[in-house]
């Protein structure tokens, strides 16, 4: 008769990762840099170019033209999620694309289509505006604690 019994192979957690790590891939940390670097320099480029385009052609001012190029980048950057177009910048560019307002705009737009089959209160609103919720409190807090500081440097001026 054969032995059917199986032999277990014991290993401590130390062991384990030690293991794991071995068998990690290396991560190019130089290259991911090169890329978030141009990708993150290239979406600034491109909102530069609008906001001197509203300067420019609209008349605007160049305090003025922050809303409205902010605007636009963040309109950009839902179609470009809405095409699928994005996140492929966002693979191959990793923290590049996701600093930028884009990157938030981009989180939200997924979230939104990811959950949109689940209706527009729960599913869209109700996702997409988990992440949205903390940065908004984080942004909300953060401006009051400046306001705070501005007030006592400033003296109410």
């Amino acid at each position: 008769m054969a032995n059917n019994k199986k032999k277990t192979l014991t290993m401590t957690q130390q062991e384990y990762q030690k293991l794991a790590k071995e068998q990690e891939p290396k991560r190019p940390v130089l290259k991911n840099c090169v890329r978030a670097f141009l990708v993150g320099g290239v979406i600034c480029l491109i909102g530069e170019c609008f906001m001197h385009m509203y300067v420019s052609w609209f008349g605007f001012t160049e305090k003025t033209a922050g809303n409205p190029t902010v605007a636009t980048m963040i309109i950009i950057s839902v179609i470009l999620t809405s095409f699928g177009v994005y996140d492929k910048i966002a693979q191959w560019a990793g923290a590049g694309s996701a600093v930028p307002v884009t990157g938030f705009a981009n989180s939200l737009c997924s979230a939104a289509i990811e959950h949109r089959a689940e209706g527009l209160v729960l599913g869209v609103g109700g996702n997409m505006f988990k992440l949205a919720g903390s940065v908004i409190v984080f942004g909300t807090v953060a401006a009051f604690f400046v306001g705070i500081v501005h007030l006592i440097i400033m003296g109410g001026s």
